[in-house]
């Protein structure tokens, strides 16, 4: 008897997969492909299992260094691999793409990895860095595939010898579904005043996504009298070393200068009632599925001219960008929106999601790692006949 050919997708959160990556899984099964999920458990686990999928708790230390730990998350991937049989890994986020490309190279499975944004550890140059980037060499040096989402990242990669550049190439992120994320109507709060300006962030609350900047723009903004609105959108990561306590988002909120929403399954409600999408991130990014999603629905998008973020905006024609660590240039770009007819806005808007529609179609994504995978079992004659 022959079974399908496995694969094993694996990420830090149930919430990641979820997310970003639950249009490849049903479109691998759609293909004939059994398609396990393995992330630490969290809510969002019942919405993989809900579109077919099979999930496993994956438990693992995600902030953490502690190399015993590390050990042992490697150890759970080597069995995971072996148990299941899988004949494709998928690798996502740092770790499971770190020690999940190990696990790989001592099973001989094929992998595939995504690196989606480097942090805050490639940004300088010490001894904990050059730890990181050994792990990524030996976890990903004899990788089938790896994905860059941004060509900052895979230049870096090349220059440090950390991948084979024959089987590495760049996607356009994790893609946008434009279908999906679709312009629609704001909602008026009154025919004759369309209400303030509304400003939007949505991401991790972190620092590094560049919040702190926003609260200050925000407030020299209302200094001069401006009359907008901003809310925050998006959960308390609380384990990371960079997150932003709970207590400080609540004194943003007395100040008057913020609301926050919380993190929201779906956000499109929310995009739509926006006037503009701001991400003044100076953390490593990837390509910020937040932006995308907010061109996508045609509103203008802030970000900043650094790495994963710049990628996105056409400065000036779907959007502005703005300089890290920078609030007086940020809240100089945010006047420059209101500053905007309602006609430049949505013409602007429009452009943005030509640029989605052309450049960061989730289907581009899908696409390219069917074609990987296809590549990979094709020239593995094995995975029915190791199981037969």
């Amino acid at each position: 008897m022959t079974h399908p050919t496995r694969i094993l997708i694996a990420a830090n959160t149930a919430w990641y997969l979820a997310n970003f990556r639950l249009r490849l899984a049903c479109a691998l099964q759609d293909a004939g492909y059994e398609v396990i999920a393995a992330a630490p458990y969290d809510d969002n686990a019942k919405r993989l299992e809900a579109a077919g999928l099979r999930f496993v708790s994956l438990p693992m230390d995600n902030a953490g260094t502690n190399p015993f730990r590390d050990a042992l998350l490697t150890a759970r991937l080597f069995s995971l691999l072996i148990r299941e049989r899988i004949d494709v890994y998928l690798g996502y986020t740092v770790k499971p793409n770190v020690y999940g490309g190990i696990a790989c190279r001592l099973t001989r499975v094929p992998s595939v990895h995504n690196v989606a944004g480097l942090g805050t550890v490639f940004m300088c140059d010490n001894l904990l860095t050059r730890i990181v980037r050994g792990l990524y060499r030996l976890g990903m040096k004899r990788a089938a595939m790896v994905f860059f989402q941004n060509a900052d990242d895979y230049a870096l990669f090349e220059r440090a010898g950390l991948v084979d550049t024959e089987r590495a190439i760049c996607l356009p992120g994790s893609g946008v579904d434009t279908a999906r994320f679709a312009p629609q109507e704001r909602e008026q709060e009154s025919t004759t005043d369309r209400g303030p300006f509304r400003f939007v962030l949505s991401a991790r609350l972190l620092w590094d996504k560049g919040i702190g900047e926003f609260i200050e723009a925000t407030r020299r903004l209302k200094g001069d009298g401006a009359d907008i609105e901003c809310e925050l959108l998006g959960f308390l990561d609380a384990e990371n070393r960079t997150a932003i306590p709970r207590a400080q988002i609540r004194s943003w909120e007395r100040e008057g200068l913020v609301r926050y929403r919380g993190a929201v399954e779906d956000v499109r409600h929310t995009i739509a009632q926006a006037d503009c999408i701001v991400l003044p991130s100076y953390y490593r990014e990837g390509t910020p599925r937040s932006l995308l999603e907010a061109a996508s629905m045609g509103k203008p998008i802030i970000t900043t001219d650094a790495i994963g973020c710049r990628n996105t905006v056409e400065h000036g024609v779907t959007g502005y960008l703005c300089k890290p660590r920078d609030a007086a240039d940020l809240a100089d770009r945010m006047r420059d929106v209101m500053a905007l007819t309602e006609d430049q806005r949505m013409a602007m808007g429009e452009q943005g999601r030509k640029k989605m529609q052309t450049e960061f179609e989730e289907s581009i994504v899908i696409d390219r790692y069917l074609m990987v995978i296809r590549q990979i079992v094709s020239a593995d004659s094995g995975p029915a006949t190791r199981r037969a």
